[in-house]
């Protein structure tokens, strides 16, 4: 107990850290998600194209080699931000082709006459996605997506080696300091299972009040 007692505050810090990183990462990660999957089924060929060629190199692009091409490779080409933005940048683009394929498996549920529907009575393609085809897909996909968002909390921790501030990157100082490293990781193990019990319960929230579960 006395590992966290006594560095409260370090804690608290990743803690911060890590919860940001997963909130800024999360909302850029379904922005860029839910537009790549509107991509991959738009009628335009080269959308198609372009998401199915941001998908097909992001998921199979390990996390940690997709860190060192953002947090190292765009200052060389004069792009200088702070770690922590290019971390969301990096946990973000990674995730959103993981969201990508949930939302696009939803989209495929949806019965095609609905669009057909929607096209006789003169939507556009954009019109019929968005007021027609996604949210009924939304529905079929909250479940997926939360344990999509829930990797992404526990991807965060590779982060720290890269000198942003999160969670897991406190066990270093801690180390040094002499601390019982078994203890320290616990404490760390209890902070990364407060935020992903946090995004479970907000989806279960979801699932009852928009999903197919009553």
């Amino acid at each position: 107990m006395n590992v966290l007692t006594d560095n409260l505050s370090l804690y608290w810090k990743g803690f911060l850290g890590t919860v940001e990183l997963t909130f800024f990462a999360s909302i850029l990660a379904l922005v860029l998600g839910f537009l790549m999957a509107s991509f991959r089924v738009a009628p335009v060929g080269s959308f198609r194209a372009f998401g199915t060629a941001w998908v097909t190199v992001l998921r199979n692009t390990p996390l940690t080699l997709l860190f060192f091409a953002v947090l190292l490779g765009l200052p060389r080409f004069g792009l200088v931000l702070p770690f922590t933005v290019f971390a969301i940048l990096a946990l973000g683009c990674y995730t959103s082709a993981f969201i990508c394929e949930a939302v696009r498996s939803g989209i495929n549920t949806v019965p095609r006459g609905q669009g057909e529907a929607a096209r006789s009575l003169g939507m556009t393609f954009g019109q019929t996605l968005t007021h027609v085809i996604l949210p009924q897909a939304f529905r079929s996909v909250i479940p997926p997506i939360g344990s999509t968002l829930i990797a992404l909390a526990k991807n965060s921790a590779i982060a720290g080696a890269f000198s942003v501030v999160e969670l897991l990157g406190t066990y270093k100082t801690l180390s040094e300091l002499g601390y019982n490293i078994i203890w320290t990781f616990v404490w760390i193990a209890i902070g990364y299972l407060i935020i992903t019990l946090a995004i479970s319960a907000l989806f279960n929230f979801l699932e009852k009040r928009w999903g197919f579960a009553r």
